[in-house]
């Protein structure tokens, strides 16, 4: 190819932020560096908790001196007098809560600011029409829950730090009593923690596809009606209900731990203090020990453990999921679709691109003409890309050499920042080819393939209602049923292969005609899945007109010329892209196509041609010459499959 393309985005490797986090740091590693640079309000809050350690200390080593060396010795005044330093702790340690606020306010508000500016920098730079709900709505919860996981975190830690202080100085055998199950239930609860975020984070996953659903159907109901599609949208609409509550069920699952760690932590300390109460007594614990030993227990232990598990359990994961949206959207990650023909958002500085070449030439044999040559192409990351053109002119051969299949006879490429051929650029993408493979194995194995953790289920069950494969796997029998390769259909095969690209950790996904044996609805719903993965990029070798219109830019190869951009942008500057949509005006003596039946094509093809008829309208993208009429809405020339360059 003699022509360049140009469509460079900012290259380098990921800039260090302003806090001196790389880019692609995790939360935890963010975190660290956010609590480290503010040492010194951490410093102001842990000296203010001091004073609740001992508020939570004298609650029952106090009333447990009060018995034991007065009411009990019929010394009446020792006991006041103990009541009363108890009070004075009591009023102490509130007076240090208060101190407390001023200091996590200070923690708060800069975490809150930061967002704030991030989210307002990338809907500035981006147009990010979603950057209004980051503001408003997202940043708001981060920030609320983050000030009252710091608040009941650090109640727990102090509150039992003093408690276990004042059961060993009362008696040590209280500890034994009350210190393992404490333990277990906190243990137990913190196994839960990273499960419990995952099926929050996909039941509002789940909850967001419904809502959208119910948001494009609800508008449209008299014209459902009007086309009979009623039982077509409630099917769908269907899906997505029993997709959340196949998510509300496993999150409520989990929840039922969070009950039996409270329940071992916190309730049965008290069991086993009065079980053991004879014992206790007998091995020299006081009557009054025993009383402060229930006094922390039910007044310390169990409303801090009560108020931990609720708030970090369900506010903790909230945050994090809300904070992994905003990290996300704040390195590049689109929060939408590029509308038709409209180039995609760009990424944030620093942030390498999906893919770039070099002056690449290939040529398949050296006797043989290029198939490409001297080829520049840079694709931003969260982009959207059709690649069009009759057969033979390169498309498959552009999927394989970016996929590392195949090595360029000259120029670089590289994925994602790493150099092609190499095994971190063969991470970063996945290739879906025409023919998919499905192996003799249960579903779930064959979507988990590409996986090298195990997959949640509730994980499997969103990425194929996301892609359009649930209705199979239900006709299959669900992910545990056995899958026989030979026994499903070409298309059936291709929604399997493209729900396991789905659940690939590549960001990079390349579809070569990966779709071509699906409906076009099924088509639409699959693509629009793999463009709206967050921080992915979608790249599709199109066999139909409405995959190009769908993507945000498009690139036509004829194997001696090239062409980039929107969709209208080369109907007016691409003579081979409108002959491929059929885009010229026709002659006075041909008639334009019958009206069809609605609802008929998605691609907005006639179907029904009138005599004479030798182009469609600008709807049909063809491979062959103008004016050699092809199946509507079909890219293909009717050659034997994979004969594609």
């Amino acid at each position: 190819m003699t022509g360049r393309i140009r469509a460079r985005s900012r290259r380098g490797q990921e800039a260090p932020r302003q806090d001196g986090t790389p880019a692609d740091a995790g939360l935890p590693a963010r975190g660290l560096r956010f609590l480290l640079a503010r040492r010194r309000v951490l410093f102001r809050l842990v000296a203010w908790s001091v004073l609740e350690t001992g508020q939570t200390f004298l609650i029952g080593y106090g009333p447990a001196r009060a018995l034991d060396e007065g009411f009990l010795r019929g010394r009446a005044e020792v006991g006041l007098i103990w009541l009363a330093v108890t009070g004075l702790g009591v009023l102490v340690g509130a007076w240090g809560t208060a101190r407390v606020y001023a200091a996590v306010a200070a923690l708060v508000e800069p975490l809150r600011d930061r967002l704030v500016e991030r989210v307002v920098s990338r809907g500035v730079r981006t147009g990010d029409t979603g950057s209004l709900s980051g503001l408003t709505q997202q940043v708001e919860i981060a920030r609320d829950t983050f000030a009252g996981l710091v608040m009941v975190s650090r109640s727990f830690v102090f509150t039992a730090a003093g408690a276990l202080a004042g059961l060993f100085a009362l008696a040590p055998p209280l500890l034994l009593v009350v210190g393992p199950p404490l333990v277990a239930g906190v243990a137990l609860f913190a196994a839960t923690l990273r499960p419990l975020a995952r099926r929050q984070e996909t039941f509002l996953v789940a909850d967001e596809a419904l809502a959208g659903e119910l948001g494009a159907v609800c508008p449209g109901l008299r014209d459902i009606t009007a086309t009979g599609a009623e039982a077509h949208i409630a099917a769908g609409t269907g899906e997505r209900v029993e997709a959340e509550l196949r998510a509300a069920r496993a999150l409520a699952h989990w929840g039922v731990l969070r009950v039996a760690s409270l329940a071992i932590g916190g309730q049965l300390p008290i069991v086993l203090l009065l079980a053991a109460a004879p014992w206790l007594l007998a091995h020299g614990v006081t009557t009054g020990a025993l009383v402060g030993a229930l006094a922390y227990v039910t007044q310390s232990l169990l409303p801090a453990l009560r108020n931990l598990v609720h708030g970090l359990g369900t506010s903790g994961s909230r945050l994090t999921v809300v904070l992994r949206r905003l990290v996300r959207a704040d390195t590049g990650t689109p929060t939408g679709k590029p509308g038709p023909g409209l180039p995609a958002p760009e990424p944030a500085e620093g942030t390498p691109p999906a893919f770039s070449l070099t002056s690449a030439t290939f040529a398949y044999g050296p006797a043989s003409a290029p198939v490409v040559q001297d080829l520049d192409l840079t694709l931003p990351a969260g982009s959207h890309l059709a690649v069009v053109g009759p057969s033979g002119t390169g498309k498959s051969t552009l999927t394989a050499l970016v996929a590392g299949l195949l090595t360029p006879d000259q120029g670089t490429i590289t994925v994602g920042g790493h150099t092609v051929p190499g095994p971190e650029a063969a991470a970063a993408r996945v290739l879906i080819p025409q023919e998919a493979y499905v192996f003799d194995a249960t579903l779930a194995e064959n979507l988990a393939y590409l996986r090298p953790d195990p997959v949640p289920e509730e994980e499997l069950l969103a990425a194929a209602e996301a892609v359009g494969l649930a209705p199979l796997a239900g006709r299959l029998g669900g992910l545990g049923a056995r899958v026989d390769p030979a026994a499903l259909s070409a298309g059936e095969r291709q929604l399997i292969a493209l729900t396991r690209a789905y659940l690939s950790y590549a960001p990079l996904a390349l579809l070569d005609e990966a779709t071509c044996h699906l409906d076009p609805e099924t088509e639409e719903r699959a693509e629009r899945a793999f463009a709206a993965r967050p921080g992915g990029t979608l790249v599709v070798v199109a066999h139909r007109i409405s995959s190009a219109r769908r993507a945000g830019r498009v690139l036509v190869m004829d194997g001696r010329s090239t062409a980039y951009g929107g969709h209208e942008e080369l109907l007016r500057t691409s003579a081979l892209y409108r002959d491929l949509v059929g885009s010229w005006a026709p002659g006075p003596s041909r008639r334009r196509s019958e009206p069809a039946l609605p609802l008929r094509d998605a691609d907005g093809v006639d179907a029904v041609a009138g005599p004479g008829l030798a182009g469609d309208g600008r709807h049909v993208v063809a491979h062959g010459p103008v004016g050699q009429v092809q199946a509507p809405g079909y890219l293909r020339d009717g050659g034997s499959l994979g004969r594609e360059g």
